[in-house]
């Protein structure tokens, strides 16, 4: 099951705040929280009621919790990473290991008496993950998360994110990755310009962020890297379908109701044998065939637009087709809208027999 996650800072924020964006983002079916360690500089009791109180609330709310530490953390409160009780008297579900160790370690921590989850760096592509699976480790106490990056233009790019997180994926470990709020202005250090893992994300709208995330195949967890993001933000997560694309259009002028039927109240396939030229949703032909669909506007057929076959088009009637390449217009097939120009590069995620859906903006 794929989940949302949002991040909290107790340092930066009040124990109201936090409880209380924690409240929201449960209402909206967010499910995980990630908080750092990492610039924490109080005394271990102070950390130790600090973070008790928030985490107790988020277990509460029947949400997962992972704390971001680092070799340099254990040594700072004097825990040994042998025995890691300290976490789990903060009632933390796992710690996320921002800095490794030397392998044997991390496959022993798999191991605790308290069955928190090993959370790994999944930001760099070398052989640290097959290191720690020679060693042995409990893999259902083992999972991989990405970085995020505060400073613009330092996120990934995405051929080197895919290499991270296919590594991961070919041990089946369940992975997580950032999305940015353009609301947020919170995070661990005093330089936040998003808080995002690849780069090409900083800029967009957080859904897309998300979606793309999702589409990729490699991520299970899609967690906002700063807090707080707005309630509309909260909420337009909360609505996405994370197993299944769904793409936003815009709707043509007199688009008939048989039309807006066939696009945004039924699941779309794209057909197996694939053309280059368009994504063929050919089962909603058969379903319709008894309909009639009026001729209108057939206007050229540029990338992202969506057509669907009119009366004169024989077999291929209430066929919908979304345009990846563009095509001379065709009299056969009426324009009823066109994917949001933020994401006609998600037209590429759609895979031979892969299902999406379409929402109106």
């Amino acid at each position: 099951m794929r989940r949302l996650g949002v991040s909290i800072y107790p340092e930066k924020s009040t124990p109201e705040q936090d409880k209380d964006y924690l409240k929201k983002a449960a209402s909206y079916g967010f499910s995980r929280v990630f908080t750092c360690l990492l610039s924490v500089q109080k005394p271990k009791e102070e950390i130790k009621a600090d973070f008790m109180d928030i985490i107790s609330c988020a277990k509460g709310l029947q949400m997962e919790v992972i704390l971001d530490v680092a070799p340099a953390v254990f040594n700072q409160l004097g825990i040994s990473y042998d025995e890691p009780d300290f976490f789990a008297e903060l009632g933390a579900d796992g710690i996320r290991l921002d800095l490794g160790f030397d392998g044997l370690k991390e496959a022993q921590m798999t191991y605790n008496d308290y069955g928190l989850k090993i959370e790994l760096n999944m930001s760099n592509d070398v052989a640290y993950l097959e290191n720690i699976m020679t060693h042995q480790p409990n893999t259902a106490n083992l999972v991989g998360c990405h970085n995020f990056y505060p400073q613009k233009y330092t996120g990934l790019p995405y051929e080197f994110f895919i290499s991270c997180s296919e590594r991961f994926k070919k041990y089946n470990l369940r992975t997580a990755a950032f999305v940015t709020s353009e609301h947020a202005e919170l995070g661990p250090w005093n330089i936040n310009d998003g808080l995002c893992t690849l780069e090409e994300h900083r800029n967009l709208p957080i859904d897309i962020q998300a979606k793309h995330l999702f589409a990729t195949g490699l991520i299970d967890d899609v967690i906002i890297g700063n807090a707080y993001a707005s309630d509309e933000e909260l909420e337009q997560l909360g609505k996405l379908n994370p197993a299944r694309l769904e793409l936003s259009v815009e709707l043509e002028k007199n688009v008939s109701l048989m039309e807006k039927t066939i696009m945004f109240e039924e699941t779309h396939i794209r057909r197996g044998d694939i053309s280059e030229y368009m994504v063929r949703s050919v089962d909603v032909r058969k379903k319709y065939a008894s309909r009639s669909v009026k001729s209108a506007a057939t206007p050229a057929q540029k990338r992202g637009d969506i057509f669907i076959g009119n009366d004169s088009f024989g077999k291929y009637k209430a066929e919908l087709q979304v345009v990846l390449k563009d095509m001379p217009a065709d009299e056969r097939k009426n324009k009823v809208g066109h994917v949001r120009k933020e994401e006609l590069f998600l037209l590429d995620y759609i895979r031979p027999w892969g299902s999406f859906t379409l929402r109106e903006i």
